[in-house]
């Protein structure tokens, strides 16, 4: 990914436009023959020099047009006819966009591999479900997994979209109104460059565009965020249900040699943060002077590379953890049970009201007993309620003990492995 963000990519991207409008012209019969060829073999740059010229002039695309006329020669005066510099600059920028989002594609494909593979391998392994961080009712681990990956799909699908909405290039001259170059020119070189011409654009692209790529990627970025968090919540000592792998010789602490740290998880959801921070600097972005001025183009330089790499390398930290991820199914069993399995009282609930008993008082019945196990050291839920003489005149043993079957919360889970393929 970082290759895409050089000054080698970004003037390589550059020569590429203005050839490809040279091309155009060419085939519209403005640039003769022995000129073209001329451009074709001679046009190369240097980016030490570009920058030694830029120092002089304080305009990068003049003296990128400085340095690649003096290598050309006298065929140069064909290029860059018509054109200005938000030509090459924006439609430049968004072959590097194109490049860029084509990569995080192939790497969130790849988190959706492991997370298929992750949620196929656990369908069954049971886990209690939390909600404010206490124990709700029990799931399994695949089930969870199930909604990182449906996320992922998701974020598949806004990548594709973004990589259309962005791949968009523009030659249409100073204040984009082809005053002096013929849209058939922008035409042909965005189709040859695999881009598509902006629909009526200034003298530069919208920056609603540029907007809608950092935001897309922050917003990947918080799902990355979303799955560290739950490892970093899972791995705690007093859950340990999930753990990072750790690898032999690493070192977790300086001072405590026993620590062994969700690092790469807590990278995530940091990286994350950067990324969000991004978010409001492209949206001022949006809001330019008139056709166009630059206060995006500082902004953009620092934003576009880092939102980039950054959310590239956290799709790839992410992949890693999930494949490598450790996951703990005796423990999941023992903290669902504790307290002798007070998440299993909604069922309680329902077969008292089954039985005749009024709801009101069904509640009030299931939660005496629960807080009971609750608030007591080695409190047993389902002791209380084999004991409660209220409960067992109406359910019977084989009753009870059916309410604490975890089968009932996995009975209709096929509806979301049908919907996932899985």
């Amino acid at each position: 990914m970082g290759s895409i963000w050089t000054d080698q990519a970004k003037f390589q991207s550059w020569l590429d436009v203005e050839l490809a409008a040279c091309e155009a012209n060419y085939k519209l019969g403005r640039i003769p023959s022995e000129a073209m060829q001329a451009i074709r073999e001679k046009a190369s740059f240097n980016p030490e020099r570009i920058l030694e010229i830029e120092a002089e002039v304080r305009h990068d695309v003049i003296a990128f047009l400085t340095n690649l006329n003096e290598n050309i020669g006298d065929a140069g005066r064909f290029v860059h006819v018509g054109m200005t510099s938000s030509d090459v600059l924006d439609t430049g920028l968004g072959l590097q966009m194109k490049a860029s989002v084509n990569l995080l594609r192939k790497e969130n494909m790849e988190l959706k591999e492991a997370l298929m593979s992750l949620a196929k391998q656990h369908k069954k392994t049971v886990m209690i479900g939390r909600s404010h961080a206490i124990h709700g009712e029990p799931i399994t681990f695949g089930f969870k997994i199930a909604g990182w990956l449906a996320e992922t799909l998701r974020n598949s699908a806004r990548l594709d979209r973004l990589e259309k909405d962005i791949s968009i290039g523009q030659i249409s001259g100073a204040m984009g109104t082809y005053a002096n170059t013929d849209p058939e020119v922008e035409r042909l070189t965005c189709e040859s460059l695999g881009l598509r011409p902006d629909t009526a654009s200034t003298q530069v692209i919208s920056r609603d565009r540029h907007a809608d790529y950092v935001q897309t990627l922050a917003l990947v970025g918080s799902s990355l965020d979303r799955f560290a968090t739950e490892i970093r919540n899972l791995q705690r000592t007093d859950v340990l249900e999930v753990e990072e792998s750790f690898a032999k010789g690493q070192k977790g602490s300086s001072a405590m040699p026993h620590k062994r740290n969700p690092i790469r998880s807590e990278r995530i959801s940091g990286l994350a943060r950067v990324l969000r921070s991004y978010v409001t600097a492209a949206l001022e972005n949006v809001v330019l002077w008139h056709e166009r001025d630059i206060s995006h183009s500082s902004a953009e330089r620092m934003m576009l590379p880092d939102t980039s790499i950054t959310l590239h390398f956290m799709l790839k930290e992410m992949t890693d953890v999930v494949k490598d991820l450790g996951i703990y199914p005796t423990n999941m069993l023992k903290n669902m049970n504790i307290y002798g399995g007070v998440v299993f009282s909604q069922k309680v609930l329902l077969e008292l009201v089954n039985s005749g008993m009024s709801r009101e008082n069904a509640y009030r019945l299931v939660q005496k007993n629960a807080h009971s196990a609750w608030n007591t050291e080695g409190g047993d839920f389902r002791d209380n309620l084999e004991k409660d003489p209220e409960i067992t005149k109406r359910l019977s043993n084989d009753q009870l003990a059916n309410c604490f079957s975890t089968e009932l919360h996995q009975s209709n889970l096929d509806v979301i492995w049908e919907r996932l393929g899985i």
